[in-house]
């Protein structure tokens, strides 16, 4: 092709210009070519509201006639649509009526050309055009005939730029993380002052879906009133009467530190309350690791589960503490299927500065990491956060980097900046968020009143998953620091 001939083709793609009637003979075409994929499936359905299963539901058209999901006739009916409205006659044309025969179905992945050919020129502007849709083995899914009014004027128009649309099922990736504990035994759970709907709702979802065997401890008429109020029954759930929150906390601590339990479950109480009781040097859940928060994050807009750390224990963690931060969201990493996990460590900047001491730590931890100081995952930083999660903000500023633009940890320089950057993404990114802190004897699995019952299943899972694949973990009678 041609200097010449490549800006004919970039001006025919800016630009849409129409065929009057003047212009149009009996013979002319125009075509296009569209391969199916998964979300034209699901764009089309959410636009028309048909959410017929041979066309959304893929176990059910496993068992239809065509063994598979197939596109919507309308589909095609509506490329046809396009080809009339954008080429020929294009901008400017009326439709007028339109007849289709459906000869075969269109499966995900084919390829399918569709043509019309004026057939027939008409008084006051009106034309007959054959339309066809052909698959990949020349064989014809749709055919029809379509009547038009051309348009008399000539007409250009700049090609409107279509928004980006990114289709998101909610709680998607939690339901891959719940489904992958189907076969995982119960993870018998301290469930600390569950004395409010939610965190009562949350417990027992949680039993009934066999992910934990709550011990539910706090006051027990406060309790059995939270019950009752969700409409949830506590038959055959253990309950331990403790007079308030303080004492509930305490007893979830003493049983975890008997190995009576696997994990602690914040209920309706502050996460300082309980966090309090955790850290206590004498009697709390303390290991060599230094405990800390990790997000598990299903945002709308990212194409995996995206774990941030810390936004909940670790204030303005130092370098040991970040150490420790960083192989703790690494060992959940693990347990939830990522082999090496891609881990971001967050700064301003992308290069390393003297007088920004996050992008010192950064470089730091990626040193520690070459000398096996932390192990099982690749970790690169300092990385901005947008050169972390888009792989074209990386390649603008010329990052090279197997994590840059493909993170599946964030590790923020502060626990103001995780919160935050989290926080954000739940409220602005529509993403929803479990949440597990780690580093302690047993998991702790934090919830919070905001989130939804899928946020708190998650979060159960993560524990459970963690329990079920961990290694090197502290026994429970091993002692805690002082």
């Amino acid at each position: 092709m041609s200097a010449l001939e490549k800006v004919d083709a970039t001006e025919t793609m800016q630009f849409i210009e129409n065929k009057t009637f003047d212009e149009i003979s009996v013979g002319d075409s125009a075509q296009l070519t569209r391969t199916l994929k998964p979300q034209d499936i699901e764009l089309f359905a959410v636009m028309s509201g048909d959410v017929n299963p041979a066309h959304v539901d893929a176990e059910y058209a496993k068992t239809d006639m065509f063994h598979g999901v197939i596109a919507h006739g309308m589909w095609g009916g509506a490329l046809i649509s396009a080809v009339l409205g954008t080429e020929l006659p294009g901008p400017g044309t009326i439709f007028l009526n339109q007849s289709l025969r459906f000869m075969a179905p269109v499966g995900l992945g084919d390829t399918v050309v569709v043509r019309v050919e004026v057939t027939e020129k008409r008084a006051k502007g009106h034309l007959i055009l054959a339309c066809t849709c052909v698959n990949q083995d020349d064989k014809t899914v749709i055919e029809g005939v379509a009547e038009v009014i051309a348009p008399r004027e000539k007409m250009r128009r700049p090609r409107v730029v279509l928004p980006v649309v990114h289709l998101h099922v909610q709680g998607a990736q939690y339901a891959k993380l719940i489904a992958a504990t189907e076969d995982l035994a119960a993870v018998r759970t301290a469930v600390v002052h569950p004395c409010d709907g939610l965190s009562i709702t949350g417990a027992l979802e949680a039993a009934r879906q066999g992910m934990i065997v709550p011990v539910l401890i706090g006051p027990r008429a406060k309790i059995e009133v939270a019950a009752k109020a969700a409409g949830r029954s506590l038959d055959g759930i253990e309950i331990i009467d403790v007079p308030h929150s303080h004492a509930a906390a305490a007893t979830a601590v003493d049983l975890a530190r008997s190995c009576k339990v696997d994990a602690i479950m914040k209920g309706a109480l502050h996460t300082d309350e309980l966090m309090d009781a955790v850290v206590d040097a004498a009697a709390g859940l303390r290991t060599e690791r230094r405990m800390s928060h990790i997000y598990a994050l299903d945002v709308p807009t990212y194409a995996k589960p995206l774990l941030i750390t810390d936004a909940a224990i670790n204030i303005y963690p130092d370098l040991a503490a970040k150490r420790d931060i960083v192989q703790n969201a690494i060992d959940l990493a693990h347990a939830l299927g990522i082999e090496r996990p891609k881990t971001a460590i967050l700064s301003a900047v992308e290069t390393v500065n003297p007088r920004i001491t996050s992008t010192l730590d950064a470089a730091s931890l990626c040193k520690m990491a070459d000398r096996g100081q932390i192990t099982g995952g690749l970790i690169d930083g300092p990385l901005a956060f947008d050169n972390a999660i888009s792989s074209s903000a990386a390649a603008a500023k010329g990052i090279v980097s197997e994590v840059a633009g493909d993170a599946d940890i964030l590790v923020a320089p502060d626990l103001e900046a995780a919160n935050m950057m989290a926080k954000q993404l739940i409220y602005l990114a529509g993403a929803d968020a479990a949440g597990i802190v780690l580093g302690a004897r047993v998991p702790i699995i934090l919830t919070s009143r905001a989130d939804s019952p899928m946020s708190r299943l998650a979060s159960c899972a993560l524990a459970q998953l963690f329990i079920s694949n961990r290694t090197n973990v502290v026994e429970c009678l091993t002692p805690s620091l002082s």
